[in-house]
């Protein structure tokens, strides 16, 4: 392993599990070209560590007692070291704004190669970020459903991709009904619907969880609740929910016969991946556009798209989900979602020098 390139994955904290997701995904792919280490933001650093990556957790700006300039110059010095450390043949940040202490300490360890992995779909109006893509050598642009892969800029410094969109697994990898329910100790037999409405930091979902629960117990439907590794606060829920806590989800969504979550990238790409009926419920809170993303989805997976924030939009909804369940999957391959292999080659090009 010592003679294999050394890459250096930094992943932003955001309002869910995407950041650190999609490096966790190109880390797999490289698994045996090259040696993946983490500098996560992101508290879910066992996470990490259970897939077999060295890590390191710096805390993110957001959950700092520390002015942002002062965080700034913290983040600089502690990750300066990390890199005077490890020496890494490139490194890869996964983030809508690669901050300054970043910036500053790859300038100043000399980084040979720096790599940036952005996703879009913002909102319109959203703010432009004052960092050029040319100061990084490769720019990946994980794609939404229906993404090809494409060069959008072939110059370098600043070569820039877009890519299908981005899974840890591939589908192949994912268990099958039976397997994903003993893996988690449920019933061969039994009527499960999957809650995975997010981590609560950016919007209470408490309430409307509570209502949609009791919609689909009155439909005899057994509840399972999706504990997010970096929630920072429970959400009350009726003692007879079954909580779980594992890392992908989509390694286990085929054990389910509905799905009830936010329009959150990795969400979405679980459920065209794994093909079980879902709900979807755009957050309008973050930065990406969740509502456009669900519709997009919507046109290629049985998915259902409401923000659920009545009972007669609750009510509503499960009637629509369980007449999309009774029809077969859509026909066909379906969009790519082979984005990380993608991604993947792309790094390793770089590496090469064929990129240069």
């Amino acid at each position: 392993m010592d003679s294999l390139p050394r890459i250096v994955f930094f992943n932003i904290n955001g309002s869910g599990m995407g950041h650190l997701s999609r490096c966790l995904a190109y880390a797999r792919r490289l698994r045996g070209q090259a040696r993946p280490i983490f500098f996560s933001l992101a508290s879910a650093i066992e996470i990490i560590e259970e897939m077999g990556f060295e890590a390191d957790y710096f805390v993110s700006e957001f959950w700092s007692r520390a002015h942002i300039s002062a965080w700034n110059r913290e983040l600089a010095v502690r990750f300066g070291l990390f890199l005077e450390e490890v020496r890494p043949s490139a490194v890869v940040f996964d983030g809508t704004w690669p901050f300054h202490g970043f910036m500053d300490a790859c300038f100043a360890a000399k980084v040979p190669r720096k790599v940036w992995s952005n996703r879009g779909l913002h909102k319109p109006g959203f703010a432009p970020v004052p960092v050029s893509e040319r100061e990084f050598d490769l720019v990946l642009e994980p794609g939404e459903i229906g993404a090809a892969y494409a060069v959008v800029q072939d110059e370098t410094p600043g070569r820039k991709v877009r890519i299908p969109p981005v899974t840890i697994f591939a589908g192949q990898e994912l268990l099958e009904r039976n397997d994903a329910r003993d893996a988690l100790g449920l019933e061969r037999d039994g009527r499960y619907v999957l809650f995975s409405l997010g981590p609560g930091n950016l919007k209470d979902v408490g309430e409307i969880a509570q209502g949609l629960i009791g919609v689909f117990r009155a439909s005899e439907f057994r509840i399972v609740w999706a504990c997010a590794p970096i929630s920072v606060r429970d959400v009350d829920v009726p003692d007879d929910v079954l909580p779980i806590s594992v890392f992908p989800l989509a390694k286990y969504m085929r054990a389910f016969d509905g799905f009830v979550g936010a329009a959150g990238y990795n969400a979405c790409c679980e459920v065209l991946q794994s093909g079980v009926p879902g709900i979807l419920l755009p957050n309008k809170l973050v930065a990406d556009d969740q509502q456009r993303r669900a519709e997009t989805i919507a046109a290629h997976a049985r998915v259902v798209v409401s923000a659920c924030e009545s009972s007669a939009e609750q009510e509503q909804a499960l009637l629509d989900l369980r007449r999309l369940a009774s029809m077969p999957p859509p026909a066909g391959q379906g969009p790519d979602l082979d984005g990380a292999d993608r991604a993947t080659d792309e790094i390793l090009r770089l590496l090469s020098g064929s990129a240069a």
